[in-house]
């Protein structure tokens, strides 16, 4: 399910930076009752779309399996699972919206205690749920609901909180908002959504290598994930940072920010080849185990130590992106994205099977350095800044 349920994450990631990029612009210009107009018409909308996509993806759920060519024998649970998963997007949706409204307004370490109650929760009620009433499939799906659905409530509970500091007029609902942050949300979901699909098909040239060479490729890409989150809080928080800032007039404040950002990446990216160059072997081991094949070990240490060395250019490529999205500058930013992702898709699938898995992620860096190119003169021409 993580394939599909990846691209559906996507829409609720990219309506949160629609809202929170208007958010973070009037709270920087102190501006709180269209501040709060926004936060009350992105909650509405896009609490009803999630209702939609929920009601619709349970509707669809067998279909979709179906023609993602699920085992047979597994149909079943798979089915039930995305189900039950689909039930609970509302939650999903409600807490990366207020995820990224609170990083909006400076409360950033509010989202983070509540992601680990509920990762915490969610292993709790998986090890009783799965361990103890033997609930199998159901039971962690039926968890991951739970945890969600009370970290949401609880997300919601405080910013509401919070939004009584800001005592100030406001409609439940705008409509020119709504355009405003369809406006900049729609590039993001495309460029997220797109991305997710495009890695969907990379995966489906890595199948073509066996089982053995899956389960390697699999393995780096969970090391990846990791190294890749420091990048993308850099580009979150230069985000919010860029609209605060602009909201406040003060687009100097940006470029020292710029700076600021790109140091932290080279630091983050120093640790990580380090590690990564130091502890491959190890890293392997600990996913695929004393289980994992010779031709597994060796795909995931080739894979994690050539992509050592280039995790500076994802962070790069983030930092920009962060400002150009900040800047509501989004023309660029989803072009600059797509070439990313094109290259790596184009170079998998007419390039691997002619010369080896080894072409999979060897354009990955060339894809984040193209993507970074193209965000990175943007940048400097300054045109975001009358955006």
């Amino acid at each position: 399910c993580a394939a599909l349920t990846n691209v559906f994450i996507c829409i609720a990631l990219g309506a949160g930076v629609g809202a929170g990029v208007l958010v973070s612009r009037n709270f920087g210009a102190q501006n709180y009752g269209k501040m709060k107009t926004i936060v009350s018409t992105s909650l509405i909308s896009f609490l009803l779309l999630s209702i939609f996509l929920g009601i619709f993806g349970v509707c669809s759920a067998h279909w979709m399996m179906r023609i993602l060519q699920t085992p047979a024998d597994i149909m079943e649970e798979a089915v039930l699972y995305l189900r039950i998963y689909f039930a609970g997007f509302p939650f999903l949706f409600m807490y990366n919206i207020l995820s990224t409204m609170f990083t909006s307004i400076g409360e950033s370490k509010i989202p983070l205690w509540l992601l680990i109650f509920s990762s915490v929760l969610n292993i709790i009620m998986d090890l009783w749920m799965v361990g103890g009433l033997k609930l199998g499939v159901f039971g962690a799906a039926l968890a991951t609901l739970i945890a969600q659905g009370i970290s949401a409530v609880l997300s919601l509970l405080i910013f509401l909180d919070r939004m009584r500091k800001y005592a100030s007029p406001f409609h439940w609902f705008d409509k020119s908002e709504l355009r405003s942050m369809l406006k900049l949300a729609i590039p993001s979901i495309l460029q997220q959504s797109t991305v997710s699909i495009g890695m969907m098909l990379v995966q489906s040239v890595v199948n073509s290598f066996g089982s053995q060479m899956l389960a390697g490729y699999s393995a780096a890409m969970r090391v990846e994930s990791i190294c890749v989150v420091p990048m993308s809080a850099m580009g979150n928080a230069i985000s919010s940072y860029t609209a605060q800032n602009i909201g406040a007039e003060q687009k100097g404040r940006v470029r020292e920010g710029y700076r600021a950002v790109t140091i932290m990446v080279l630091g983050f990216a120093a640790v990580i080849c380090l590690a990564l160059e130091l502890s491959g072997d190890s890293l392997a081991y600990l996913f695929l185990g004393a289980d994992g094949t010779p031709a597994a070990m060796q795909t995931a240490v080739n894979c994690m130590m050539f992509m050592g060395w280039f995790y500076c250019l994802i962070g790069f490529k983030m930092t920009a992106d962060g400002v150009l999205r900040g800047a509501g500058d989004m023309k660029l930013f989803t072009v600059a994205n797509l070439v990313n992702l094109g290259i790596r898709v184009i170079v998998a699938v007419t390039m691997a099977p002619r010369c080896g898995i080894f072409m999979v992620w060897a354009a990955v860096p060339v894809g984040w350095t193209a993507n970074w190119l193209i965000s990175y003169c943007r940048y400097r021409t300054g045109k975001w800044e009358k955006r």
